[in-house]
C-alpha cells in the first residue's frame, strides 16, 4: 500500500440542501450557536462557523442547490445525521435550552465518536436532518478501550 501525500485532520465543512435558509440559519445559530462566516448570494451560499469547521446552507432553488435535485423531504434526506462535539455535556441543561427553542427532541444514549464512547444527544433540525450533539469520552469506557 502506497503512503498518502497527506494526512486527514477533522471534518472541514458539512454542505446542507434546504428548502428554507432563513429558518435553517436561526436554528443552526440561535439554538446551536452556529455564527454566520460569508453568505456569498451570486451563488446561493451561506457559510456557518460551528467550531473549527463549517455548516454550508445551500438552498435547492438556488445556483448551486438545483444541480443537487430534488429538495430533500420525507421520502429521502441529504445526510443520515450530522455529529457536532459540545463541550461541556450537561444533559439536563442542554435539553433544557432545546425545548426553550422549540426543538424536536431524538433519543439519548452512549455512542462511539471520534474521541470514543460517550453521550450524545439527537435532535432534528427544521427540515427533519438529524443532529447529535456528542459529549467528551467516558472515561470508563476509554480506559477500557486502552486494554
Amino acid at each position: 500500500m502506497s503512503r498518502l501525500p497527506f494526512q486527514l485532520r477533522q471534518i472541514d465543512h458539512v454542505v446542507l440542501r434546504v428548502r428554507d435558509a432563513a429558518a435553517m440559519q436561526a436554528f443552526y445559530c440561535e439554538v446551536l450557536g452556529c455564527t454566520v462566516e460569508r453568505h456569498q448570494e451570486a451563488i446561493g451560499l451561506l457559510q456557518l462557523r460551528a467550531g473549527s469547521s463549517l455548516i454550508d446552507l445551500v438552498p435547492v432553488d438556488g445556483k448551486l442547490g438545483r444541480i443537487g435535485g430534488a429538495a430533500p423531504g420525507a421520502e429521502g434526506r441529504n445526510m443520515d445525521h450530522l455529529c457536532l462535539r459540545v463541550e461541556p455535556f450537561d444533559r439536563e441543561a442542554i435539553v433544557a435550552h432545546l425545548q426553550a427553542h422549540g426543538a424536536r427532541i431524538g433519543e439519548f444514549g452512549s455512542r462511539y465518536g471520534a474521541e470514543g464512547e460517550g453521550p450524545s444527544q439527537y435532535l432534528f433540525d427544521p427540515e427533519g436532518n438529524v443532529v447529535e450533539l456528542k459529549g467528551p469520552p467516558d472515561r470508563d469506557a476509554a480506559q477500557e478501550n486502552r486494554r
